[in-house]
């Protein structure tokens, strides 16, 4: 299966999709009285509602061509204490394909770098445990260690936790704990024991009912940080109150900001029991399309310190490299005269190899690519026509050239007619790649790939928190979220501010704040 294809089908993940409540869904959330649940449940049964997901003192249901209005009118019961649309919640990720090379030595990401939690040692003996709650972790991938430290909770409506249910849940689990042993990547927190609940149906999106549940899921699991790269558009009581309670027993709740790039509030988020996370690149830049939502209390007013419904810290989640359900993922190689470039996989697995003929724009067919690997300018017409007309050339693979700074990134599209291996290149590459007389192109199916979005922000959050807290282990869950907001590294406009909050998250000085200062801080 092409990368491309891959990525449109995922892209319920793509920057930019949050919002709807989807009401027609005809889908509720019912709080009860706890010792009346058995009862409610036979009543909304018996007026036909279809039930979709238990908790400890509310179930979901589906009521079929029936509005709120209506199904508050049905269920007219005095056990009921609530009934509230269950809406909707997506992960947050977009992603480029290029993995460098994992495959045969163990790359660290930029974020552990940029955090310092290189510089902090994880306590596997602490009891730490980070709980998941995304689209799954595939067991395909080798970089955890899945007979000791890995558990999950199966769902009759989402399938098993440890089967493929798309990239996203796995380069999220990779970023928090992937293993320190000489290859692939390196997690926040190696090794970290991690409960795993997949809430992600085959389309891309869940309910925010099935997070309330997987909350309770994570809490008997003895978890104590949950991780969520997901959300969606509107509140729902059900839902705070399980992270409500979650936060109140010790633990800590992250959940992703958004990529829409505004100030719009995200759920689960939003929430005050739950720590907001934004997203930065490697150059300590707010990623553009990293929510922001003003600092205002839910009565409209300027939030106080304790108010934490906006962005707390950020943490790089611009083109992180992390795991991948096994050759989901693309890795892409150029070479020319000999030394190696910097490049990114656009299309095709393959490789061609060959003297170099440099095609100008690719606007027309050019015999004298024959058997040779063209070097395309960016511009005039699309990739795909480009790659295209180096083909019927007889070219043998394409390198495409960026027209601004920097490295191209970008697919043949989802009608692609090619077959020889396109990549893309900088253009502060340009001047040797056309100079060059002969070069190689190869592109492979990998374990490991790049995403972006506060979706992988996030997780680098949940992972310091855990190698933090394993140091720390007396620490509340609050307790370490005061922590990392007291020691980041201011970024933006001095001081907190809504789009880094406290600033860029960094893992060896909450450490060193918490042996010097305790628990309870300054």
């Amino acid at each position: 299966m092409k990368l491309s294809k891959i990525a449109s089908a995922v892209m319920a993940l793509s920057i930019g999709v949050i919002a709807q409540a989807h009401a027609d869904d005809n889908r509720y959330v019912i709080q009860v009285d706890a010792d009346h649940k058995g009862v409610v449940k036979a009543l909304a049964k018996k007026l036909g509602g279809e039930i979709n997901v238990e908790g400890d003192e509310f179930f979901a249901a589906t009521f079929t061509g029936k509005d709120l209005a209506q199904v508050k009118g049905l269920l007219n019961n005095p056990h009921i204490t609530l009934i509230e649309e269950d809406v909707r919640r997506y992960p947050m990720a977009a992603f480029s394909d290029d993995a460098g090379n994992p495959t045969t030595v163990q790359v660290t990401p930029y974020a552990v770098y940029q955090s310092m939690a290189d510089q902090v040692t994880f306590n596997s003996n602490s009891g730490t445990k980070v709980c998941i709650i995304d689209s799954g972790l595939d067991r395909s991938n080798p970089d955890f260690n899945w007979d000791i430290n890995i558990t999950g909770d199966d769902d009759s409506g989402t399938g098993k936790w440890d089967e493929n249910g798309g990239p996203h849940g796995t380069h999220v689990a990779g970023t928090i704990g992937a293993l320190d042993n000489n290859f692939g990547v390196i997690g926040m927190a190696p090794g970290v024991p991690m409960h795993i609940v997949k809430v992600f149906n085959a389309d891309g999106w869940g309910y925010s009912s099935t997070l309330a549940a997987a909350a309770n899921k994570c809490s008997d699991a003895g978890a104590n940080i949950i991780s969520m790269s997901l959300g969606g558009g509107r509140a729902s009581k059900t839902e705070e109150r399980a992270f409500n309670a979650f936060t109140a027993t010790g633990g800590l709740v992250v959940a992703a900001a958004g990529n829409d790039g505004n100030n719009v509030r995200s759920y689960p988020a939003g929430y005050p029991s739950v720590m907001m996370i934004g997203a930065n690149d490697a150059d300590n830049n707010i990623a553009a399309f990293s929510q922001f939502p003003s600092c205002v209390s839910g009565k409209g007013k300027r939030a106080t310190e304790n108010d934490a419904i906006c962005v707390e810290v950020t943490a790089g989640g611009v083109n992180t490299l992390s795991t991948y359900p096994a050759g989901m993922a693309t890795m892409a190689t150029l070479s020319a005269d000999n030394t190696n470039f910097a490049t990114s996989s656009m299309e095709n697995a393959g490789s061609g190899s060959g003297n170099t003929y440099f095609m100008g724009t690719a606007q027309a067919v050019d015999t004298g690519a024959y058997g040779k690997v063209c070097v395309i300018d960016r511009g005039v017409i699309s990739f795909h026509d480009k790659v295209l007309n180096c083909e019927k050339s007889g070219g043998v693979g394409a390198i495409i050239i960026n027209n601004v700074s920097g490295m191209l990134y970008g697919t043949l599209g989802d009608t692609n007619q090619t077959s020889i291996p396109a990549v893309g290149a900088a253009l502060e590459d340009r001047a040797a790649l056309v100079a060059a007389a002969n070069a190689t192109v190869a592109i492979e199916a990998v374990d490991y790939g790049y995403m972006s979005g506060t979706s992988m922000a996030t997780p680098a959050v949940s992972g310091i928190a855990a190698l933090v807290w394993s140091n720390h282990s007396e620490c509340t869950g609050t307790d370490i979220r005061n922590a990392l907001k007291a020691t980041a590294m201011d970024a933006g406009d001095a001081g907190k501010d809504e789009k880094f909050g406290y600033g860029i998250v960094n893992a060896k000085a909450a450490d060193a704040y918490l042996t010097t200062y305790g628990c309870s801080g300054k």
